[in-house]
């Protein structure tokens, strides 16, 4: 894949959350273990029944290897745009760009079927719909884990940032991946079935972190677009191994033992029916604390089926495990 020195110019990175979803839910569906994902897996993976016939259209279009629709992971115009922005230009897909997408897909998994055919047939409606079942899979899978996500993602592009301005964009590309090499003003993929042909892209270069595409690279050509490279975050491999902290003296004088101690035990998001068994207060004590923490942007909620999770947020995290 040629690049030339305005390509390089424009070389920017983006953390994106709509390249966490269809990894993720590959993951979730192939009923395997995972040796960096295990915990998320475990707590995750039996509550996917909740979203009920939402999240048959979404697995359609992720089938378990192979080609996943361009239009699933639209061009990011800002470094970090929102799920709410992505599924807006997910919903605005052309009708005709969503057809030849739909159209690969069969090439190379076979006849669509019914899900998929009403998406042809009236891409608008099926869109809406899909951007639906996207949003309730978020809210039940990654939402009450971005915090902790967007951490390591976030930590990766500085690292990335630091490297380039002090040895140079060829640096950071030769050391993204190890099926990534830079070399007399190509990007060359190892192991990539099929070439990639940098006229059918437009100006630039996206590179996004990711939690869960690994240990491969994930690669997007569309026509007017930047070229988007998914390539796995460093640090993914402590992603969920990080130890709560205990509940300090100093936390508790300030929030209330009760409060301090529903946070330590969010390590991994949580019901109210859950927390209440693990710290012995009463459900409705658990509400209460809950509650407050909400109100100070500690905890965020997440509905998921007939739960609603409790997750620590970024503020939280950076509280409980301060940097150095």
């Amino acid at each position: 894949m040629l690049f030339t020195a305005g390509d390089l110019a424009r070389m920017r990175f983006v953390v994106a959350p709509m390249w966490e979803v269809g990894p993720s839910l590959r993951l979730l569906r192939s009923g395997l273990p995972h040796a960096v994902h295990g915990p998320w897996v475990e707590q995750v993976r039996p509550r996917l029944g909740a979203l009920g016939p939402a999240l048959g259209l979404l697995a359609d279009l992720v089938p378990p290897t192979g080609y996943v629709p361009d239009f699933l992971n639209p061009a990011p115009t800002g470094s970090a745009p929102t799920l709410a922005e992505e599924l807006a230009a997910i919903r605005a897909t052309p009708a005709g760009r969503a057809r030849r997408d739909l159209d690969r897909l069969a090439a190379g998994h076979g006849a669509l079927g019914p899900r998929l055919q009403a998406l042809y047939a009236d891409p608008p409606a099926g869109l809406a719909r899909l951007a639906e079942a996207i949003e309730a899979y978020w809210e039940l899978a990654l939402a009450p884990y971005w915090a902790r996500i967007r951490a390591v993602l976030d930590a990766d592009v500085l690292y990335r940032a630091r490297q380039a301005a002090e040895h140079g964009a060829a640096r950071v590309l030769n050391e993204l991946h190890a099926g990534l090499r830079w070399t007399d003003g190509a990007l060359r993929l190892g192991h990539r079935a099929r070439p990639l042909n940098r006229r059918t892209a437009g100006p630039g270069l996206l590179l996004i972190p990711s939690a869960f595409t690994g240990p491969g690279l994930y690669t997007l050509l569309a026509p007017s677009s930047p070229p988007q490279l998914a390539y796995p975050a460093r640090g993914i491999g402590d992603l969920w191994t990080t130890p709560s902290a205990p509940v300090g003296a100093a936390l508790a004088a300030v929030l209330g033992r009760s409060r301090a101690l529903l946070l330590t035990e969010l390590a991994a998001p949580a019901s109210t029916t859950e927390l209440a068994r693990r710290t012995g207060l009463s459900p409705s004590a658990v509400s209460q604390y809950l509650t407050a923490l909400r109100d100070a942007r500690l905890v965020s909620a997440h509905r998921a089926g007939r739960w609603v999770l409790y997750a620590r947020t970024a503020t939280a995290e950076a509280l409980l495990n301060p940097p150095g």
